[in-house]
C-alpha cells in the first residue's frame, strides 16, 4: 500500500512543467502591460538600461585605476641624486645599459593605443580643430630640460600627464649623466601629437606609420637614441659629443626606470630611430 505521505509529496513537487507554466504566465503578463501602458514600459526600459550604462561607465577599469595609482608618482617631490662620495669626490656611476632593447621595450602599439584613447583627448582631425582642445593639452616647444626638432607632422602639445612624464626621463637622464661623469646632452622630442591630416601626410611618405597612431591623442611622444644635444659651456672652446651609443645605453636605463615603475608604455623603434613612448 502506498504511503498516503509519499502521494502528498509527490503532489506538491515543483516539476518543469510548472515551471514553464510561471515563465510564460510572466512573459504573458509584461507583454500584456507593454500593450497596455507602452510609454510607462518604454520609462521603465530606458531608465534601467541608462542604470546598466552609468554602471559601466562609472566601473573602474585597468586603465582608470592604474593611472589613479601613477598620480602619487608624479606629484611626489623629486629625490636628489647623490653627487658626491663620503670623502667628497664625485659619484661616477657604471654605464649598465639594458640586456636588449627589443625585449627591455615591447610595448606594441595595440597596447599602447588602449590607454592613449582612454586617457588623452579625442583624435582632431586637423590643426585647427586642436586647438580647441588648448585647455586639455600643455605646450611642449620651451624647455630647459629637454629640445624638441623642427616637427613636420605633428605639433608640441601634449596632456598634462605625458608632459610631466616627458619632463621627468629628460631630468632622469641629466641627473644619471652627473653621477657617470658624463657631460650633459639634452634628449631630442622627434615627434608629438598628431592630426589625422597629419598622421595621413606622413604615411604617404612613410610607409611604416600607423593609421591608428598613439599620437592623435597628446598621450605619446618619441625621443631620438640616435642625437643628442650637446651643452656647451660658453666659457670654454667647443666641447664634441659623447659618444650616441653611450648615450642611448643611459637613456635606456632611465626609461626601463620609469617602465618598471609603470608610468609609461615604451616601444624601440628600429626603423624611426627612437622610442616610441605612451604616459600610462
Amino acid at each position: 500500500m502506498t504511503d498516503k505521505r509519499d502521494i502528498r509529496h509527490s503532489n506538491q513537487r515543483f516539476t518543469r512543467y510548472h515551471f514553464l507554466l510561471v515563465f510564460w504566465g510572466l512573459v504573458a503578463f509584461l507583454f500584456g502591460i507593454k500593450l497596455l501602458f507602452p510609454e510607462w514600459a518604454s520609462r521603465q526600459i530606458e531608465s534601467f538600461t541608462q542604470s546598466a550604462r552609468d554602471a559601466v561607465s562609472q566601473a573602474d577599469d585597468s586603465v582608470t585605476v592604474h593611472s589613479r595609482s601613477e598620480d602619487s608618482l608624479f606629484l611626489a617631490p623629486r629625490r636628489n641624486p647623490i653627487w658626491l662620495t663620503k670623502d667628497g669626490t664625485p659619484v661616477k656611476n657604471r654605464v649598465t645599459s639594458v640586456p636588449t632593447f627589443d625585449e627591455a621595450f615591447p610595448d606594441l602599439n595595440d597596447v599602447q593605443l588602449a590607454t592613449a584613447s582612454k586617457i588623452g583627448i579625442q583624435s582632431c582631425q586637423n590643426r585647427e580643430e586642436a586647438t580647441r582642445h588648448g585647455s586639455k593639452l600643455v605646450f611642449i616647444g620651451d624647455s630647459p630640460y629637454y629640445i624638441v626638432k623642427p616637427l613636420a607632422h605633428s605639433i608640441p602639445y601634449l596632456v598634462p600627464r605625458a608632459a610631466t612624464l616627458l619632463e621627468e626621463i629628460s631630468r632622469s637622464f641629466l641627473d644619471s649623466l652627473t653621477t657617470k661623469g658624463i657631460p650633459f646632452h639634452k634628449l631630442i622630442v622627434t615627434s608629438v601629437l598628431r592630426t589625422e591630416e597629419d598622421v595621413q601626410r606622413l604615411r604617404r611618405h612613410n610607409g611604416n606609420a600607423s593609421e591608428n597612431s598613439c599620437h592623435r591623442f597628446g598621450t605619446t611622444f618619441d625621443i631620438s637614441y640616435n642625437h643628442y644635444f650637446r651643452v656647451q659651456d660658453p666659457a670654454l672652446p667647443p666641447q664634441v659629443e659623447t659618444w650616441a651609443v653611450t648615450l642611448k645605453s643611459i637613456l635606456a636605463e632611465v626609461l626601463n626606470d620609469q617602465r618598471k615603475r609603470g608610468t609609461c608604455y615604451v616601444k624601440y623603434e628600429v626603423h624611426q630611430s627612437c622610442f616610441h613612448i605612451t604616459a600610462r
